[in-house]
Parts: structure tokens; sequence; C-alpha cells
């Protein structure tokens, strides 16, 4: 394990609240003669050992061991006092970087779907019944009460969700707006007449143009927690050949602009949402990138992958090598929950080279289609509900930041979804509880130090 990696991992498992000393204090070694150099020492299982690390042997059996009622990956719950120190044989160093790297992801590569997804319920998250449990964070509260117990002064973690990401991905932005597009209206049974003018009259009127309303929407809540605590982004793919990018849409195209235009006018962001065809071949994601930079005039530091197909290592290395500072892809297609074991944002390791990345890794909560698709999790609107909220009640436990993912073609009217109901009633579940925000200060504290997505990760 590399220092600067390991650095992170304590600081990340800690809290960046936590002052400096009070991370020196934390130590990772299984050599008795080091003890007293730490307040409380994790001693290692072996999982980072040359000849375990990388092979078979490394992933961890089920059922797994608890410590104090949160699954371990590695090690024993056993703690014991040495010294003047607490020894913790719970090895939840490498617990994290387990999760925080999706480094099953990496030993399993045969195990992918046909898009080339890692299957959520193939992840050992899913298959130990805790993928709707942030056990990163759990680990940090353990932490956190071992060191109070020691009688350092340790704050504890506010249960205030820290920051709202609302995230669109651009996939279909219309339906009905070409000539194939008129051609589909007739045969859907809405009349030559009415199609045509569906062609040439108001956007607005088109049935996937639904952007108005997701305006209207994030603006609501983004009024009653402020505008610091809640940042809505719109991932636009700007590439893509595959016949999974259709509809392929042009940037040029004046409905496109128009979208643009009201996208920026709505102080929404704008990122990169990297092609299909990207997915397999990683170079194009700087072209990508480039295109819609220079279609939008903007700067274009996020990205999202398209149908969530983010492979390991190769795209997360041409994202970091395009400028790419923040992604938003890392939640499981086929099962909402906590894909990297955290609600916080994380930096990538390459679990290749165990190497820290600058591209901070937000992770997903909450997909649309992952709650209503047969093929996914199938729920039913109470279902989806229910499920969803104690996902959102588990961020708010643990502090940290919540992002959902609603494409446009999910706010539709009349479709017999229940989708563009469960959105509206989840932000507005949202601003009623003003319990689940920090303060209203506008200060990068308040903001629980992460700013806008692009500024540097600590």
């Amino acid at each position: 394990m590399k220092n600067r990696t390991l650095h992170y991992i304590i600081r990340f498992l800690l809290g960046e609240d936590i002052p400096g000393e009070v991370v020196a204090a934390v130590g990772y070694t299984n050599n008795p003669k080091l003890y007293d150099r730490y307040s409380i020492v994790i001693v290692p299982s072996g999982f980072f050992n040359d000849h375990i690390y990388g092979t078979p042997a490394s992933l961890p059996e089920l059922p797994l061991q608890e410590i104090e009622g949160t699954p371990l990956l590695f090690g024993k719950p056993q703690i014991e006092q040495v010294g003047d120190t607490l020894v913790i044989h719970a090895d939840l160093v490498a617990s994290t970087y387990f999760l925080i790297t999706r480094y099953e992801e990496i030993i399993q590569r045969n195990e992918r779907d046909e898009h080339g997804r890692f299957p959520g319920k193939k992840s050992l998250p899913y298959r130990a019944g805790f993928l709707h449990r942030p056990i990163v964070d759990e680990y940090r509260l353990l932490l956190r009460k071992w060191l109070q117990r020691y009688g350092l002064r340790i704050p504890d973690i506010s249960p205030h969700i820290q920051r709202i990401y609302l995230t669109h991905d651009l996939d279909a932005p219309i339906l009905y707006r070409s000539w194939k597009g008129v051609v589909r209206s007739v045969k859907d049974g809405r009349g030559l007449l009415h199609s045509i003018r569906g062609k040439y009259g108001p956007v607005e009127n088109d049935p996937y143009y639904t952007f108005p309303w997701m305006y209207q929407q994030n603006k609501m809540l983004r009024d009653q927690v402020g505008k610091n605590n809640c940042q809505p982004i719109l991932f636009i793919r700007s590439g893509g050949k595959s016949k999974q990018d259709k509809p392929h849409y042009r940037l040029k195209n004046g409905d496109i602009c128009q979208l643009i235009q009201n996208t920026l006018a709505n102080d929404m962001i704008i990122g990169l949402h990297s092609s299909y065809q990207a997915g397999l071949d990683p170079a194009l994601i700087h072209k990508e990138k480039k295109n819609l930079e220079e279609n939008t005039g903007k700067s274009i530091r996020c990205n999202r992958h398209h149908f969530l197909a983010s492979r390991e290592p190769e795209d997360m290395t041409q994202l970091e090598a395009a400028g790419i500072t923040d992604d938003f892809t890392m939640g499981y297609a086929d099962a909402a929950g906590f894909r990297l074991g955290t609600s916080y944002p994380v930096r990538w390791i390459n679990p290749m080279n165990r190497r820290l990345s600058s591209v901070l890794l937000h992770p997903l909560t909450i997909m649309d289609c992952s709650l209503e698709e047969k093929k996914y999790m199938g729920f039913n609107q109470e279902e989806a509900l229910a499920y969803s909220l104690n996902l959102i009640g588990q961020v708010k436990k643990a502090g940290g930041e919540l992002t959902l993912l609603w494409h446009n073609t999910s706010a539709q009217e009349n479709t017999g979804s229940y989708l563009r109901k469960l959105y509206s009633h989840l932000l507005n579940e949202l601003a009623k509880n003003e319990d689940c925000y920090y303060c209203r200060r506008q200060t990068p504290v308040c903001q629980g130090g992460y700013g806008q997505p692009g500024d540097p990760g600590t």
C-alpha cells in the first residue's frame, strides 16, 4: 500500500473535519513494537500482501462477521487495550479500500452483463445484504466513537444531507421532431396533421420535452434548501455511433441549442454524458468532451457514462487525462444503493497500481429506471417510495451527499409510469424536511467542504 493512498483512506475514514494530529494518531500496523506511537492501531488483515492482493483468494467469504452491528469484510471483530493504545483487529482500511475502489469488479472482470457492466446483484454488498447501507460511513461513525472513548475530542457527525445533486441524462431529448418522428407519430395513432404540427410546432409540445417541468421541480427544492446545497446537472451526449447511442442528436440542432441555453439560464451545470461507444473505446472521451465544450462554450468538468457502463481502469484513466474532475456514474443499474459503500464523494484509487487519482467519484444513490424496470428491481410505486426514502435516510444519518438521476423521458405524463410522481414526491419530502440540511450560511463549511463539482478534491 502506498503511503499517500493509505493516508488518504485513513483521512477519508475519519472525515475532513478531523484535525491532522488526530489522523496521525491512527496507525495501520501489525508490529506490536510500534503500537505505543499511536492512540489507535488498526491491524492489517493481510489483504494487501503481495501473494494475496489481486487474486481470487483476496475476496471476502460469506457470511461476513460484524463489528458492533456493521458488516466487516476483513480482519476480526476484536478490540483490545495494549498499554495506552486501542488495538482494533477489524481491518477497516482494507474493507474501505475494497468498496471505494470497486476492487471486486477488477478481480472478476469476466462477470459482466450484456453492456459490459458489473451487475449490482453480483456484488458483495448486494449478496451480503447491505447495498442499501453505506457501511464505510458506518466505519467512520465507529472510529469516531472509539477515538472519543479514548478521550480525544472528536465532534459527532451531524445528521444532515450536506449536498444534493439533481442530475439528468440527455439520452432522448425529443420524440417527434424529425420526419422519422412524424412517421412514428402517425403509427402511434396521432394523425398526419397532428404529427406535422408536432414537428413544426413548439418543442415544448413534444412528449419527451419535459425539461420545463423538471426545471420547476428543481427550482422548488433549491429555493427551499439553498442553491449552495442543491445543484442540478444535465449530462449531454456529444458523440457515439453505436446503436445503444441512438437516438443520435446533433448539438447544433435548433431544439438542442435552445435546450442548452435554457439549461444554463436555469443555473444548471452541463456535464459530459460519455457515449456507449466511448465506454468500449475510452480514448474517445477526450474528443467528446472537447466537442461538448465547443458547442456549449463551457468548460466541462463532470461526467457520467451512458448506460452507467463504467469499465475499470481504462475509463477512469481517460477521464483523468481529459481533465474530468468529477464523475457521477457510481451506481448499479440493476440495484439502487451504495455501490462505493459510502455516501461521500471519494477520490478514485486505481486498484491495479493503488495510485490515488484526481478524479472525484460521486455516489449515485437513486436512478429512476433501477426502481421501476422489471429486469432491475421491479418495484411498484409504494415499494419504490419506501426504498428511496430509506436510502435518503441513510445519507442523512451519515451526513453525506445525495445524488438522484431522473431522465426527462421518466417525467412524461399519462404513460402509466409512476416515476414522474415519485420524483415530485421525493423532492417535496426533501424540501419540507428542513432537518435534512446543514445550516443556511453560504460558506464552504456549509457545503460539506466540497463546493461545486470541479473544485479540487481533498
